[in-house]
């Protein structure tokens, strides 16, 4: 099992908190993905939005693609997952910018390709808004041009989104035949094109039962398509703490969202740009991503039991969040990535 996490580009995971003690800017992040590294994290998901929504549209939201670029100089072993959204970027050029953050980083960059669902955020920047059905025709056409000019020159390439003439790419990426591709998705349209286009597949958080059907799901399809195995990973919100009492307070903490405040404000538009499998209630909207359904919440030994329930289903990697992300992920690194790894 490895563990990854979500860089804290928002400033916080919570939507009731104001200040998480976890500014929004590049000496935070640059500290907190040297010292990653050092506590045996394996990746790191730089998620893409221009405008916050967690903390309100007006707070600071911190730029993805040029902090992984950033990041790539600055650290020697973590991936990097970049969140990518094919409606803000032409593919060609953002393959060229790909390609030259896998050579700074030797080898270490990966997307994620993330549905477009903040019409506020498309329309504040100029960007074309579509229904949830074209953004996955858009990403369909974005992925094959990627993937041609990644991997050939003179590639050339007519479709209903994107027109490419004998495109020259140079130099290719260090990646071998591309970086990594992960998307995630809960709709039909969502894991058809996954299971045929990208490497891997990231879930919000859920139960091992309902993990489980979705990887037995992908796993059919790819086989069926006579691709290999993916990759799976899940989102999930940890707290680590000694007793369960001081666990329960925590949750009461961080849960504890209202109605009408600037975390809120989202929430109905959210929904209605997605479409998830069973819906999502305002408590697991509180933080991201649904990560407290994934249940790593506990006492240490605990966690490390509910770990394994994931690992035997066939989970890969947990991409995980917290609050304060610094602490937290120091105290998940001792009581949790350690003790796994010497019980190996």
């Amino acid at each position: 099992m490895k563990f990854g996490y979500w860089l804290p580009v928002f400033g916080g995971w919570l939507r009731n908190v104001d200040n998480e003690n976890m500014q929004a800017n590049w000496d935070y992040i640059k500290k907190l993905a040297i010292k990653s590294e050092d506590w045996g994290y394996s990746v790191s998901l730089i998620a893409e939005l221009n405008l916050n929504d967690i903390k309100g549209m007006k707070a600071p939201s911190i730029d993805a693609w040029s902090t992984a670029a950033a990041l790539a100089a600055v650290t020697k072993r973590i991936e990097l997952m970049v969140a990518v959204r094919p409606t803000f970027h032409n593919p060609a050029l953002l393959a060229k910018t790909a390609a030259n953050i896998d050579h700074i980083s030797n080898g270490r960059l990966s997307l994620n390709v993330v549905s477009s669902w903040w019409k506020d955020e498309a329309e504040k920047y100029g960007v074309q808004f579509e229904q949830h059905d074209d953004r996955y025709a858009r990403t369909e056409e974005w992925l094959s041009v990627l993937n041609g000019v990644w991997q050939k020159d003179n590639f050339n390439y007519s479709g209903k989104y994107y027109t490419i003439k004998e495109n020259i790419l140079q130099p290719k990426p260090v990646s071998y035949p591309r970086p990594l591709i992960y998307a995630g998705g809960e709709s039909e349209k969502a894991k058809e094109l996954i299971s045929t286009s990208c490497d891997g597949y990231v879930m919000h958080g859920d139960d091992p039962i309902l993990i489980s059907k979705r990887i037995k799901d992908l796993s059919e399809r790819r086989d069926k398509k006579g691709l290999p195995p993916m990759k799976f990973g899940v989102a999930a919100y940890s707290i680590i703490r000694s007793t369960e009492r001081e666990v329960k307070k925590e949750l009461e903490r961080i849960t504890d969202i209202k109605i009408g405040s600037a975390g809120y404000e989202n929430y109905q538009q959210w929904l209605n740009g997605t479409q998830l499998e069973q819906m999502v209630s305002l408590e697991d909207y509180s933080v991201s991503n649904r990560g407290l359904r994934t249940g790593l919440t506990g006492t240490p030994q605990k966690v490390l039991d509910r770990i394994g329930e994931f690992e035997k289903i066939g989970v890969d990697f947990f991409l995980l969040q917290s609050s304060p992300q610094f602490e937290e992920m120091e105290r998940f690194s001792e009581e949790i990535i350690q003790e796994e790894f010497i019980n190996r």
